[in-house]
Parts: C-alpha cells; structure tokens; sequence
C-alpha cells in the first residue's frame, strides 16, 4: 500500500508544478504614493509659535491648523517645545490642532539631552 502510495506521489508531484496561464489586465495608473509634507509646530521658552521656521501669531494658528487638517492626505503635525516652556501653552496648541480637526500629533524630542541627564 505504501509503495502504491509512493508512486502515486511521484506521478503526481511534477503536475502540481503547472500552474494556469492567465494574461493579467494593465494597470492604467501606478499607485500614488506621495507623503504629505510634516508640519513642524515649535514652541520657545517665551511661548512664540513659529509654523515650520516662520513665526506665526496665535490668532492665526487657528487658520493654519485648519488648512493642514483639510489637505488630503493630512500632514503630520510635530511639536517641539522647549524644555521651559510651559506645559500650558502646549497643551493649548494640542487643544487647537485637535478642534481644528488634525489628527496625527506628535512630539519631537532630543534624545542627546535625554542621554546625558
């Protein structure tokens, strides 16, 4: 029975190999894979708020938040702080940019400062 079984294999195992051929339609478009740019959001020691280098006032920071959040697709919004700058103001930014509808936040932070503590 084993040997039977053996053989059957063997007469069998070369056939699994084919496969069918299929000719595959064309795709007219490549995928687009384009990242949004990220939005660096800092804060100084003195609560100033620059957009990406540039400064920016707190009434327009609204306006701001609100076109990153309406871009498709969203850009990531990055926060560097001081380390003195209190933790209000950041917390305010975070409330803005969550009202305004952005969704990705996110913190940088100097991982050489931290090592060195």
């Amino acid at each position: 029975v084993m040997l039977v079984l053996l053989i059957i294999f063997m007469v069998t195992a070369p056939l699994l190999t084919h496969a069918v051929k299929v000719d595959l339609p064309r795709a007219s478009s490549a995928p687009n894979l384009t990242k949004p740019d990220n939005v660096q959001l800092a804060i100084d020691a003195q609560s100033r708020i620059f957009w990406n280098g540039e400064p920016v006032a707190p009434e327009q920071l609204a306006q701001r938040l609100a076109a990153a959040a309406a871009q498709q697709p969203q850009p990531e919004l990055h926060i560097r702080a001081e380390r003195t700058t209190p933790y209000e103001k950041v917390a305010q930014v975070m409330s803005e940019a969550s009202r305004q509808g952005v969704i990705r936040i996110g913190f940088i932070t100097d991982p050489t400062n931290a090592a060195a503590r």
